[in-house]
């Protein structure tokens, strides 16, 4: 399958190698606005700088593709939908879907018109830690799922539009996060409140911390609490969860997965208390492929066999509403 890869930034290179790395796909021509970064990455690559066109149209008027890999900003992904859409080539976009919920609506509606895939890289819903949880808790044995969680600290200095961005944690980041509440819980938010705020000491324009509640359509309530500009005791990047079940409680904390079952009730010097089974610690399911490689797998099977996506945007337009929803209560309560 030949697809035509837009962005050869940071994000775009990683891209590039897992293309380079598939027995399955190759990219046909590359998509680079900037010049510089173009011959940059022409010369560490070792690509024909002839194969790399400064638009998609210019792209998709020289050469013939199967489909496009979107890995620009958030801000051109519209732009880039439309024209490969348009043109009838199914679009794998990394996320989120896009920069305002406007245009996210308009790629949803876009590819229902064309009747062409359109799927999002939610790349944490593919890995061993993921599907370990998801696992556990379709298993259930712990039973429903009545409270979730979420903790999530880290100090990334990227430099770039990340840091001019009015809320870098959670449109770029808590975006993953609130992905996986959805994953895990097969259910959508239907409410959430929520406070950001930027200590003295972020080097971001925005609000880099922030506290979030959210309710699920199916009952499940989750806290959610986080900064992109913590100086220290820092979480994965997955962060840590605690789901407080019905039969007992699954901790995820630095990427372990630990399972305490409920046993019982008992008399405890006069108050009855919950007993419990010791904590087990859940071994990591083994995965074939992961993240971009799981992602690109899955895209090349959609195109070629028709099989349907995890993340199509018609699916994937309920996380990105979630991320406008979060910041439109921190603005107006």
């Amino acid at each position: 399958m030949k697809v035509i890869l837009c962005g050869l930034g940071g994000m775009g290179r990683h891209w590039l190698r897992t293309i380079q790395a598939s027995s399955d796909v190759q990219a046909a021509a590359l998509v680079e606005v900037d010049a510089a970064v173009a011959r940059q990455c022409a010369a560490d690559f070792g690509l024909d700088a002839g194969l790399i066109y400064p638009s998609l149209e210019a792209a998709l008027a020289a050469i013939q593709a199967d489909g496009v890999i979107d890995v620009t900003p958030p801000a051109a992904h519209k732009a880039i939908s439309f024209a490969a859409l348009e043109a009838g080539l199914p679009v794998l976009s990394e996320k989120p879907l896009a920069g305002t919920r406007e245009d996210a609506r308009a790629i949803v509606e876009k590819s229902r018109q064309t009747g062409v895939l359109h799927m999002v890289a939610q790349n944490y819903r593919y890995s061993p830690l993921a599907q370990t949880v998801k696992q556990v808790l379709e298993g259930g044995e712990l039973g429903a799922v009545g409270a979730v969680a979420v903790r999530f600290f880290k100090g990334p200095h990227f430099g770039g539009f990340r840091e001019d961005m009015p809320y870098p944690l959670i449109i770029d980041m808590a975006i993953h996060h609130f992905d996986l509440m959805r994953f895990f819980l097969e259910a959508n938010p239907v409410r959430v409140t929520g406070h950001s705020w930027n200590p003295a000491w972020s080097w971001y324009k925005g609000d880099a911390s922030a506290a979030v509640l959210a309710a699920f359509d199916n009952g499940t309530q989750v806290n959610y609490t986080g900064s992109w500009c913590s100086q220290g005791q820092e979480t994965s990047w997955n962060a840590d969860w605690r789901f407080e079940c019905a039969e007992g409680v699954l901790l995820v904390e630095q990427d372990t997965v630990t399972v305490q079952r409920m046993t019982g009730i008992a008399d405890r010097g006069g108050l009855r208390m919950v007993q419990n089974a010791p904590p087990v610690t859940v071994p990591l399911v083994t995965m074939e492929r992961q993240a971009q490689v799981y992602l690109l797998h899955e895209f090349y099977e959609a195109v070629t066999q028709g099989r349907m996506p995890g993340t199509p945007c018609q699916d994937n337009i309920h996380t990105v509403e979630m991320v406008f929803d979060v910041v439109q209560a921190f603005q107006h309560g």
